[in-house]
């Protein structure tokens, strides 16, 4: 599954032939493909329902999937499904349709995210945009297919310190 052309769902994906890729895809004797990249690029998704379980039932290690390419669907949302691949290390999302930048805190659980890509998505007409990937998504290196530099992270925590207001700590006052 290098590669995936047509279908408007996830649940498509199972009746789909994949694209040809540069190199041949290699099958495990049950069938399932021994991938570790899912490219879903230029459909029509608009949700990702049950891709866990269709990624399960094309892939022999679904929990070894490492790149992931949504770009150029109808998604709005990041949805949680993607922060249970837990090594996820590629994950393009631009040209989609999220709206809200409070979208990206959901892939913070992603320990091995490496690259990300999300402009042509409406959050990236938002003030602070790169600032607030950076500061939320520490970890990556490449965002928006552009290296992160230490300028980025420097600009980046300034923005943070200007912009997001530190949690108060509540103390709970022990009455007797």
């Amino acid at each position: 599954w290098d590669a995936w052309a047509g279908g408007e769902a996830a649940a498509d994906l199972t009746s789909e032939e994949p694209r040809r890729g540069l190199r041949p895809l290699r099958h495990s004797k049950s069938g399932k493909s021994l991938t570790q990249s899912l490219w879903l690029n230029n459909n029509v998704l608009n949700d990702l329902k049950d891709f866990s379980h269709v990624v399960s039932q094309l892939l022999e290690h679904p929990e070894k999937l490492a790149w992931i390419d949504l770009s150029f669907n109808d998604l709005t949302s990041i949805d949680p499904v993607l922060t249970t691949f837990f090594n996820l290390s590629v994950l393009y999302l631009h040209g989609n349709s999220i709206q809200r930048l409070g979208e990206v805190n959901k892939l913070a659980v992603l320990p091995r995210l490496r690259s990300l890509t999300l402009h042509g998505n409406p959050i990236e007409e938002e003030k602070g945009y790169r600032q607030y990937v950076l500061c939320t998504l520490p970890c990556v290196t490449t965002f928006d297919f552009s290296g992160v530099t230490k300028a980025d992270r420097t600009t980046a925590e300034v923005w943070k310190r200007m912009n997001i207001k530190p949690k108060k700590v509540r103390i709970k006052q022990n009455t007797l």
